[in-house]
C-alpha cells in the first residue's frame, strides 16, 4: 500500500506481511516464512491519554516498537547532543574560569574562538547530511563523535590563542554533522503526532549540556594545579572522559533509517512496521540526486523561508550563546562558582519550555508549530528590550537573563515543521534541514563580532537591540510559512481531487 492509496474504513490497516527469516541471516524460503499482522492507525487516535504521551492510544505492537525506538534513538541522540554541546560550550566556561588570565586573552579572542568553531561547523553541515542519504548513519555519525571527543582533550595542550583557533575549527567541523543529521534521522522514523516531542526532547539535551558544563567547571576548578593542569584544563580532560564512551556506543546501537536498518534490537516484524508507518505518513524513502531534483529543491520556497526562520531563531537568543550573563555577574563581583552555576538556571528554564512547546504543539495546538514560535518571539522582544534599556533594577535584570531561556526551546519545532513541509522528498528534507542549521551558523560566525563584542561587556546595547529586531522578524516569518504551507496543501488537494 502506498501513501496515495485509499485508507480503509476506521483508519486501521491489518497488513498481511510476509517476512523472510533471511532478514536475520538464516537460510529459508517462502515456505519457511511466516505471515504476520501489523495493525497501524492511518490517522492515530486521540484521547486524553495522548496528551500525556502519544503511544498510549496505539496498538500493543506499535507501543512496543516505539518504546524500543525511543529507548535507543532518543537516548543516543540526547547523549550525543549533550556531549556535543558540552564540548561546544566549555570554551566559555573555561574562558571565565582562568583561561583568559592564564593565556593573556584580553582582547576579542573569545569571539574569534567562537567564530573559528562556527566556520568549521558550517562547512561540514550540508555535505554531511547529503552523505547520510548515501551511506550508513550508524557509521558516519559515531565516527564524527569520536573525532571531536579526541580533539577536545588536545585543548589542554594549547598555550596560545592561535592554537585554540585551529583546534576549535576542526572540533566544529567534526561536530557539524550531528545536529542536522539527527534531526534528519528522527524525521525518518516518527510520525506527525510524535515528531515535535522527539525533536524537542533531543534539542533539550543542549540545555542540559550547558547546565552540566557549568556544574562541571565548578566541580573541577578545585583541581587547579593538580598534575600540572589548571582548573580550566581539567574541564577539557573530563569532557573527553565523558564523551568518548558515548561516541563509541553509537557504532553498536544506532539504527540508520527504516529502509536500510540492520539494528539488532529490532525484529523483522518491527522493521516492516517502521516502513509501513512512514508510508502512511507519506514520508519519502531515499532516492537519487539528479539535476531535476536539485532544480525542484532550489526553486521551491521551502529551502529559503524555512532557512530564514531558523536563522532568526538561532541568532535571536543571543545572550544564551554568549557569556553575557556570566560577564555581568563577574562585573558585579561574583566568584567563579557563582558565575558558572547561576547561568545554568537560564538553561534549565530553556529545557522546561522546550518540553512545554513540544507537548502543546502536538496536543493543544493540534500539530500546529507556529503558535509556540510566535510566543517565544514575543517573549524575546520583551526581555531584550528591557536589557537594551539597561538602566533597570537589578532584580529585573536577573529575571531577563534567566527567562531568556524561554526563547531557546523552539528549535525542535522548526525542524518538525520542516520535516512535514518537505515530507514527499527525502533528499529535499535532508538538504533543507542541513541548510537551515548551516546558514544560521553562517550568520553566527560574523554577527556576534559586531553586536556582542567582548569589550562592550557587560552592557551589550547593540546586541540587545538587534535581538528585538530579529524576534519581530521571526514572528513575521512564522506567519508567512503558515500561509505558504496552507496554500500549498490546498493546491495538492485540488490536484488530487481532479485525478
Amino acid at each position: 500500500m502506498t501513501a496515495q492509496e485509499v485508507i480503509p474504513a476506521k483508519g486501521a490497516l491489518e497488513n498481511d506481511v510476509k517476512v523472510s527469516s533471511l532478514h536475520h541471516g538464516k537460510s529459508g524460503s517462502d515456505s519457511g516464512s511466516q505471515r504476520i499482522s501489523l495493525p497501524v492507525e492511518a490517522k492515530p487516535a486521540r484521547t486524553w491519554r495522548s496528551y500525556i504521551w502519544d503511544t498510549f492510544d496505539k496498538s500493543p505492537e506499535e507501543r512496543q516498537f516505539l518504546f524500543k525506538l525511543d529507548a535507543v534513538i532518543l537516548t543516543f541522540a540526547s547523549l550525543g547532543y549533550f556531549i556535543k554541546y558540552l564540548d561546544q560550550i566549555n570554551i566559555q566556561n573555561a574562558f571565565v574560569s582562568g583561561m583568559k588570565e592564564d593565556l593573556g586573552l584580553y582582547g576579542n579572542e573569545l569571539n574569534y574562538m567562537t567564530t573559528c568553531w562556527t566556520v568549521g561547523y558550517v562547512i561540514g553541515e550540508i555535505p554531511s547530511n547529503m552523505l547520510l542519504t548515501r551511506i550508513r548513519p550508524s557509521i558516519w555519525i559515531p565516527a564524527c563523535e569520536v573525532t571531536w571527543s579526541v580533539l577536545t582533550i588536545l585543548m589542554t595542550k594549547c598555550t596560545s590563542a592561535n592554537q585554540i583557533y585551529v583546534l576549535r575549527f576542526f572540533i566544529g567541523l567534526a561536530e557539524s554533522g550531528f545536529y542536522p543529521g539527527m534531526q534528519y534521522i528522527i524525521g525518518s522514523w516518527y510520525r506527525k503526532d510524535e515528531l515535535a516531542k522527539r525533536s524537542c526532547i533531543f534539542h533539550s539535551s543542549s540545555g542540559i549540556g550547558t547546565m552540566f558544563s557549568g556544574y562541571l567547571m565548578a566541580a573541577v576548578y578545585p583541581l587547579e594545579g593538580k598534575d600540572g593542569f589548571h582548573g580550566w584544563q581539567w574541564l577539557f580532560v573530563v569532557n573527553t572522559i565523558i564523551s568518548l564512551p558515548i561516541a563509541v556506543a553509537g557504532f553498536f546501537f544506532f539504527p540508520d533509517v527504516p529502509e536500510i536498518t540492520r539494528a539488532w534490537w529490532l525484529t523483522a516484524d518491527e522493521i516492516k512496521l517502521a516502513n509501513k508507518r512512514m508510508a502512511l505518513e507519506g514520508r519519502a524513502k531515499r532516492g537519487k540526486y539528479t539535476k531535476a531534483k536539485f532544480a525542484k529543491i532550489f526553486s521551491s520556497w521551502h529551502i529559503y523561508v524555512l532557512t530564514l526562520l531558523y536563522i532568526l531563531f538561532n541568532n535571536g537568543t543571543g545572550y544564551g550563546s554568549q557569556p553575557a550573563f556570566a560577564l555581568w555577574l563577574k562585573s558585579k563581583g561574583y566568584g567563579i562558582t557563582a558565575i558558572n552555576t547561576y547561568p545554568t538556571i537560564y538553561a534549565a528554564i530553556g529545557v522546561l519550555f522546550t518540553y512545554i512547546y513540544a507537548w502543546t504543539s502536538d496536543t493543544v495546538c493540534k500539530g500546529a508549530r507556529w503558535p509556540p514560535i510566535v510566543f517565544a518571539g514575543v517573549m524575546n522582544i520583551i526581555l531584550n528590550a528591557s536589557l537594551a534599556a539597561w538602566k533597570i533594577p537589578d532584580g529585573w535584570k536577573w529575571a531577563c537573563y534567566l527567562l531568556g531561556g524561554i526563547g531557546g526551546g523552539i528549535s525542535g519545532l522548526t525542524f518538525a515543521w520542516a520535516h512535514e513541509i518537505c515530507n514527499d522528498d527525502n533528499e529535499e528534507r535532508a538538504i533543507v534541514t542541513a541548510t537551515m542549521n548551516e546558514i544560521a551558523y553562517v550568520f553566527q560566525a560574523w554577527l556576534p563580532l559586531l553586536i556582542w563584542q567582548q569589550v562592550d561587556s557587560p552592557q551589550y546595547q547593540k546586541g540587545f537591540i538587534t535581538m528585538v529586531v530579529v524576534a519581530a522578524a521571526m514572528i513575521i516569518t512564522a506567519f508567512t510559512i503558515r500561509f505558504l504551507h496552507h496554500r500549498e496543501r490546498a493546491v495538492k488537494l485540488r490536484e488530487a481531487a481532479m485525478e
